[in-house]
């Protein structure tokens, strides 16, 4: 399970572009072992002299990405098996459920995210051991079809992920809370397995998604949270569309689409959104706002806050996502459909800031905000060949 679509879901053809920087494997000198693969080491020509020895610009070897970022090369490999940059965007979906719904964000609930996180990290880890056969040819290297994660690994590291995340789920949530997870794992396991590269494999990735948001709310809640749900469902479905097109390129029609029901989800956050007071009085309208969100002491003040961060977020969804799907329909290139899946993926976050402020938790939506900042920094701590979110 990704944030709008798994790795493997785009079938690479031969000489396809592999995604989000993964390295061609380095040239060797006849007579000498191969270098080692792309995902373990950056191997580049040797330069020799016409006598054999190496020649005065000879690079040497080159350190492995891992040892570059500083990150230990196990690590590393396991971190890109479950797309973790990528695994930070589902954290705000149970924290938009259980605003909607009317929980506190504190207590056992705060242990709800995690839960998330660990069903969607086993998921990908998953995707990639359904996928090694074909990997082995289109992506080696990817980890298990480079030889630096075991198949049979990925499946353990797949199945103590989703099991973690269905005992965090009962642990935040209790039995409401389970009766959602255990669906919701369902889902990401069926959709990984079977339906990823089906017709019905966006609306099964969106369904995904908006159970991860009801999560949040827990059974006997999830009508009110139905709306963000939706919401998130409804991107999730337009990235994995445009998904689609990573390897061999997208259509207008269809990145024009995608963009569209951006603006349309941006529109459906800010319907019953409160309005800034600042804002009624530069437009002069009479009208009252919907009522604003109250919660004890400084309601009114948190009211306030809350439809400012609302309008925010929102404006940082569409800055995020929606240039990159224009970009895509103008140019419906693999690069774009790929620049435009990745920074889908990462407009996850502030939507579900949305929709949480909206609900009367600015503060909780400011702190997604920060989760995005940590998004960044781990995209860049992973080194050059950043870990991808795809």
């Amino acid at each position: 399970m990704t944030a709008g679509v798994p790795a493997g879901s785009v079938r690479a053809g031969a000489g396809g572009v592999a995604v989000l920087g993964a390295a061609a494997p380095g040239e060797s000198v006849p007579g000498e072992p191969a270098p080692a693969s792309a995902g373990v080491a950056t191997a580049v020509p040797v330069v020799r002299s016409l006598d054999g020895r190496p020649a005065a610009d000879d690079p040497g070897p080159q350190p492995s990405p891992s040892a570059r970022s500083g990150l230990p090369a196990r690590v590393r490999d396991h971190l890109e098996l479950v797309r973790a940059p990528a695994v930070l965007t589902v954290l705000g979906d149970t924290v938009a459920g259980a605003s909607a719904a009317g929980h506190p964000l504190t207590g056992r609930r705060a242990v709800l995210p995690l839960a998330s996180a660990c069903l969607y990290a086993g998921g990908m880890a998953l995707n990639d051991w359904a996928d090694h056969g074909v990997d082995a040819v289109e992506r080696p290297e990817r980890p298990i079809p480079s030889g630096r994660i075991a198949p049979r690994h990925a499946l353990t590291v797949a199945g103590g992920l989703g099991a973690a995340g269905l005992a965090l789920a009962a642990a935040g949530g209790g039995r409401r809370a389970l009766a959602v997870a255990v669906p919701l794992a369902v889902a990401v396991w069926l959709y990984d397995a079977r339906l990823k590269d089906t017709i019905a494999g966006p609306a099964a990735m969106a369904a995904c998604r908006g159970l991860d948001v009801l999560l949040g709310a827990g059974v006997g809640r999830l009508r009110a949270a139905a709306p963000a749900a939706a919401a998130v469902a409804a991107h999730t479905a337009g990235v994995t569309v445009l998904s689609r097109g990573e390897v061999h390129g997208s259509t207008r029609a269809t990145a024009a689409t995608v963009a569209a029901g951006s603006l349309g989800v941006a529109g459906a956050a800010l319907a019953g959104a409160s309005v800034p007071v600042e804002w009624r009085l530069l437009t002069d309208t009479p009208r009252a706002s919907p009522a604003q969100p109250s919660t004890g002491k400084g309601g009114r003040s948190a009211g306030r806050g809350a439809g400012w961060v609302t309008w925010v977020a929102i404006a940082a969804y569409l800055a995020q996502c929606v240039p990159a799907q224009a970009q895509a329909a103008r140019t419906p290139t693999a690069p774009a459909a790929r620049a435009a899946t990745g920074a889908g993926i990462r407009a996850m976050i502030p939507l579900q800031a949305a929709w949480t402020a909206r609900a009367g938790h600015p503060g909780a939506a400011l702190a997604l905000g920060a989760v995005a900042a940590a998004g960044a920094l781990l995209r860049r701590a992973t080194g050059p060949r950043a870990v991808s979110e795809t």
